[in-house]
């Protein structure tokens, strides 16, 4: 069982894609560090984390994009309250 309710779970999903979305916006043409930099500093402004796998999707996925500039940014799958 999670120490945090469904509804804290859904909030911190909500919060890491809005961090997502502005990493995605902000220049994804800007390499895999400064991607990880960025997104790193939304998650943390928002009080939120997501595990190391997650967060190494999440960066490669944004990065990609500069490959398929039509793709929207990726879909954070799980995050919690930090």
């Amino acid at each position: 069982m999670s120490q945090y309710s469904d509804e804290e779970l859904d909030a911190a999903r909500e919060a890491a894609q809005k961090a997502v979305e502005t990493a995605t916006s902000w220049d994804y043409s800007a390499g895999e560090t400064k991607i990880a930099d960025k997104l790193r500093e939304g998650l943390d402004a928002a009080g939120v984390s997501v595990d190391a796998d997650e967060f190494t999707r999440l960066v490669s996925e944004i990065d990609a994009i500069t490959e398929d500039e039509g793709s929207g940014p990726p879909t954070v799958r799980a995050a919690t309250p930090s």
